[in-house]
């Protein structure tokens, strides 16, 4: 018998009649069906004289180590007592997770990247924890004890939120215990580069050349620093760049010029993959540029500022920063084409030129 890995359960091909069943060699029960469509995770056992089989989940929703984990809760929670009938109660905060980010309507790998670091580092301490084993006490005095980084503090639990809301759907749980919580103020940065002149400098004092056209690409085309770190070729079109999936979900196409193909062409050379290669990122690009004293958020808000300062309506500068409209008609009727932003975007860059030869 094999050990139902990740890797092994992917590569099993699907049944051409019937289901074949898998057993693991470690987890006595586990055992994962595999029928012509689909792979389905269960845990059997003899209890009291009868079978007992318990779904776990379909993979790759459910993946390998979260099987193995609620085998491992059935066998010990069978285990209480001959005859006795397993119940699947909560699962744990690290199932649930796993659960909540396989959704195939979820933001992209970034968002995806982002929530399960936030679980791994401030609530790695819940992760073994069922859910309904973590009450309004231990999030409150979390939450207390992530203040000094009010940020973290609020991303930290409103994850576990969702995490949590998502798990009521299929499980008995009481109302999520974030209930509870006082969030705290977060006061945005709200900082812009006054001077462009000054950043001119900066920017070409900057060692890496790579680096300086990052800072470059951010400023004329107001993309979030995610969205550029992980640009490839193929994307970067005459009249656009392509986001297959951007923090909202859906893809995005921004209209670009012939400056933008200027401040990009250096970097032609350098890799046919990624736009900001690293040769020492195992990614392949670079995940941590030189810093400056303007972040990379700071680029994408002088970005905004300098677009409704040269009089562009805030409605097309939103579009051109991929933000969600308010309105229904924004949402769901008013799409404005890629040509209807061009202009815009041709009037950011030059007035961004100007600023930089004051």
């Amino acid at each position: 018998m094999p050990k139902l890995t990740e890797t092994y359960a992917k590569k099993l091909p699907h049944s051409l009649a019937g289901t074949q069943k898998y057993w693991d060699k470690e987890i006595k029960g586990l055992v994962l069906f595999v029928g012509k469509r689909s792979k389905t995770w269960y845990f059997q056992k003899d209890v009291g004289g009868q079978t007992k089989r318990v779904l776990i989940g379909r993979y790759p929703v459910i993946s390998s180590h979260a099987a193995r984990q609620t085998a491992l809760e059935l066998a010990l929670e069978m285990g209480r007592g001959a005859g006795k009938v397993a119940q699947v109660g909560a699962p744990s905060l690290e199932i649930a997770m796993e659960v909540y980010l396989a959704r195939p309507k979820l933001r992209s790998d970034q968002y995806k990247h982002g929530v399960r670091a936030y679980m791994e580092n401030q609530l790695r301490d819940w992760l073994r924890l069922p859910l309904d084993e973590i009450s309004k006490s231990m999030v409150v005095r979390r939450h207390q004890e992530l203040a000094s980084k009010p940020s973290t503090a609020n991303h930290s639990l409103r994850y576990f939120r969702s995490i949590y809301n998502h798990a009521r759907r299929t499980h008995d749980l009481p109302e999520c215990p974030t209930m509870a919580v006082e969030w705290y103020e977060e006061k945005p940065d709200g900082r812009v580069i006054l001077d462009l002149m000054d950043w001119r400098r900066a920017v070409d004092f900057l060692g890496n050349p790579i680096h300086k056209v990052f800072y470059e690409f951010l400023l004329f085309t107001g993309l979030r620093k995610s969205e550029a770190l992980t640009l490839e070729w193929k994307n970067v079109l005459d009249d656009r760049i392509h986001l297959p999936m951007t923090k909202n979900g859906r893809s995005f196409d921004l209209p670009i010029n012939q400056v933008h193909h200027e401040i990009l062409a250096p970097l032609k050379p350098h890799s046919r993959t990624w736009i900001f290669p690293s040769l020492k990122s195992a990614s392949g690009h670079i995940t941590g540029p030189e810093k400056m004293q303007w972040s990379p958020h700071t680029h994408r808000r002088t970005f905004a500022t300098v677009a409704l300062e040269a009089g562009i309506m805030e409605e097309i500068v939103g579009r051109l920063l991929n933000h969600t409209p308010l309105s229904i008609t924004g949402q769901r009727y008013a799409i404005p084409s890629l040509e209807a932003l061009a202009p815009a975007m041709q009037t950011v860059c030059s007035e961004l030129l100007a600023r930089q030869k004051m």
